[in-house]
């Protein structure tokens, strides 16, 4: 096996994310000066490292008070507690506020931690001359030092619609900061020229030495860029039409227009025709399997883009399995996810040709689901047996199971996530796995086209990238070579089609929160009970029942975007608040 040699300050032991209360104030202190580190080669590296730590602050799977994040308050996922302080708890319930959203520490991270790693790219940029690196590094940590600007941007932008954009500035504690709000298309042109630029310097993926891999390249901004002139083009963005005068601009377009559509489409095609990257394909190991691989193999990764490096661990084992495996059984699936899951004929479970079967529900399903979901029934490694052996989650089952009762228990859906899991390792195991947290990768660069060149009306160009992905998902291609999908969509049913297929494909990997949001579905989707599947067992027989969860789900027209903290609105009279706060 070829030796990998990955920068060692990548390879992060994941630590809480340090919150900071102000907007731009520098404040920590750490006993060095910036002369102390920036005529210092090594810490100068470090410095940018540290900003490099981040990147997975929003994929985080302990993001909120350690067992949870954006994905806890969706559709998809059931969260554990109930408690109102708590993060996920304001967010779902619809209590979110510009004053108790953002007084509960973990939440405050939707504005200061981007902002606080924006301050430091700022510091870097500044100080990089004084370096004694050489000029052609320098002007290599500085292209990358602009992308992760441009990273922590775009998820204020997502969040929040225009945002302040600083620029080049550096603000210290006594500074007096007063910004006005830039327009949307201001804050989509400024991140996309900073992406266009750092392209322009740094390496194509393969480029690197060995010891700088984990790096940002060319590709990762071009793919960027294909998810930021994505979300802009998304109806939330491209025309929205709650907000008003001054504020229309602010937080979105103010008017629709297909061409932002076609520059999604353009910007995604860039990064597929660069050939830098595919998808990881096996169906002869197990149909799928290139799908469950792709995310325990950090290298050689064609279809990793953009990752968060990580040492061997069992990250994901530790968050996800069941208590019976030792893990924190958090982030556990809804019934209206793995309904979500089509056949392997690729058919919907919907579709009364599909073969899917309410007495046998977990049967002949796409590849995917059993690769994303732990169902009743499914075999998952054991340190008891040293093999995998049966998960149970019928109602009343020891150790797994539902408790009709209370509609509580170990699992409160029926179901445990598994995605990016090795199924060979368990929480309670001392195994790891090689993996690192995948930020970006091709499947959402060839879905972001998809759902961009269908909405200009060209719904045929977006077939052969969704057969390519259920092709490698192993499903099954039929007769007519379409792996399930209808011939001759319109552009509302491909719509339809691609928001279930990203929705599958990008499960667990903090999109869902985003997506709901940016295509307006939100208040369909995310308001009521979730869904849970009640197994009973009665001799070796099962009968399955959808039932609801016990928490109800609030969604709000104002949700759709975040408030601004109202320390900070505060602190910055120039700013205009988001509609409906």
């Amino acid at each position: 096996m070829k030796k990998i040699f990955i920068l060692l300050s990548l390879v992060i032991l994941y630590t809480s994310c340090k919150k900071s209360t102000d907007f731009l104030d520098g404040q920590a202190s750490t006993g060095e000066t910036e002369e102390s580190i920036f005529t210092d080669s090594v810490k100068t590296i470090g410095f940018l490292s540290n900003i490099y730590s981040g990147i997975g602050y929003s994929f985080n799977k302990t993001r909120y008070g350690g067992h949870g994040n954006t994905e806890m308050a969706t559709d998809d996922a059931e969260y554990a507690y109930s408690g109102t302080g708590q993060p996920i708890v304001i967010m779902y319930s619809g209590t979110i506020s510009p004053n108790n959203f953002f007084g509960q520490g973990g939440v405050a991270d939707f504005w200061s931690t981007p902002y606080s790693n924006i301050r430091k790219v700022n510091v870097l940029l500044a100080k990089l001359p004084l370096s004694p690196l050489s000029a052609p590094l320098k002007r290599r940590l500085a292209g990358e030092a602009r992308f992760l600007r441009a990273w922590y941007y775009h998820y204020l932008l997502i969040n929040f619609g225009g945002i302040p954009l600083i620029g080049d500035n550096i603000y210290g504690i006594s500074d007096v900061i007063n910004l006005p709000r830039s327009s949307f298309q201001e804050s989509v042109n400024y991140l996309i020229s900073e992406l266009d630029a750092a392209a322009s310097i740094l390496p194509a993926p393969g480029d690197y030495a060995e010891q700088d891999f984990g790096r940002v390249t060319r590709g990762a901004c071009l793919a960027l860029k294909s998810r930021v002139l994505l979300y802009a083009a998304s109806p939330l963005f491209n025309g929205f039409s709650v907000a008003s005068g001054q504020l229309a601009s602010i937080v979105s377009y103010p008017a629709y227009d297909v061409a932002h559509w076609q520059k999604a489409a353009d910007a995604a095609e860039a990064v597929i025709n660069s050939n830098y990257y595919n998808l990881m394909e096996d169906n002869v190991t197990a149909p799928g399997y290139g799908f469950y691989n792709t995310f325990l193999k950090r290298y050689p990764n064609t279809e990793q883009i953009f990752a968060l490096q990580r040492a061997t661990n069992r990250d994901f084992e530790g968050y996800y399995n069941p208590p019976s495996r030792g893990g924190a059984k958090n982030s556990q699936p809804t019934e209206q996810l793995a309904r979500s899951f089509p056949m392997k004929n690729g058919k919907s479970t919907y579709d009364p040709t599909s073969g899917f079967l309410e007495s046998n529900p977990y049967l002949n399903r796409d590849p995917r689901f059993g690769y994303s979901i732990i169902y009743n029934g499914a075999l998952y490694y054991s340190t008891t047996t040293g093999t995998k052996v049966p998960v149970n989650t019928f109602d009343g089952a020891p150790t797994d199971g539902y408790l009709s009762a209370t509609k509580a228990g170990p699992t409160t859906t029926g179901y445990y996530s598994r995605k990016m899991c090795d199924e060979n390792i368990s929480s309670n195991s001392t195994f790891v796995t090689e993996r690192a947290w995948p930020l970006i990768r091709y499947a959402e660069i060839l879905l972001n086209y998809a759902e961009a060149i269908n909405e200009t009306g060209n719904t045929a160009l977006a077939y052969p990238k969704l057969i390519s992905i259920r092709k490698r998902a192993g499903i099954d291609a039929g007769i007519d070579g379409l792996y399930g999908m209808k011939a001759g969509m319109t552009v509302s049913e491909m719509r339809s089609f691609i928001q279930n297929e990203r929705r599958i494909e990008l499960m667990n990997e903090d999109h869902r929160w985003n997506d709901i949001r940016r295509w307006k579905i939100a208040e369909t989707v995310n308001n009521g009970y979730n869904k849970a599947m009640l197994i009973t067992k009665s001799g070796n027989n099962f009968t399955y029942q959808v039932t609801n969860t016990i928490r109800l789900h609030v969604f709000k027209q104002q949700h759709y975007l975040m408030p601004i903290p109202q320390v900070e609105m505060a602190k910055m009279p120039a700013m205009v608040q988001n509609p409906g706060y």
